[in-house]
């Protein structure tokens, strides 16, 4: 995909409330990844969520190897108290998806600690794809 078709989420930054970005690109939520409902995923994401964080979907994130990727974003209270943006790669499990709701529920980043199990998904995207997503 090029880069100039490419669309990017805009970081939501002071927000009430976390803010979950989900990848829905060239290969997150797509066939390409085997063996889960993505309809279902974001569906139930949607559903555990409401009204305690807002789902958005972005169409790349250009971490496509680590597909279906999910950024956790803090709340404008998580920020403050040192909650930074957590990038998730690998999620294609309905019990991880579970585990990223629940934390969200509790607080997400800065609020509260992620599940150990977390950190099994857990990534730092690179520089250039981090910066292209704080410049817009």
């Amino acid at each position: 995909m090029s880069k100039r078709t490419r669309r990017r989420a805009v970081p939501t930054t002071g927000a009430a409330q976390p803010t979950v970005t989900v990848c829905r690109g060239c290969c997150c939520g797509t066939p390409k990844v085997p063996g889960l409902d993505h309809t279902a995923q974001l569906r139930d994401l949607r559903h555990a969520l409401d009204g305690r964080a807002t789902v958005q979907v972005t169409d790349c994130l250009d971490a496509c190897e680590r597909a279906n990727v999910i950024v956790v974003q803090p709340s404008a209270e998580g920020r403050r108290i040192g909650g930074r943006p957590v990038w998730l790669g690998l999620v294609n499990d309905p019990d991880a998806t579970t585990d990223i709701t629940t934390w969200v529920e509790s607080g997400g980043p800065g609020i509260t600690d992620p599940p150990d199990i977390l950190d099994l998904y857990t990534f730092r995207p690179s520089r250039r794809v981090q910066a292209e997503l704080h410049d817009e």
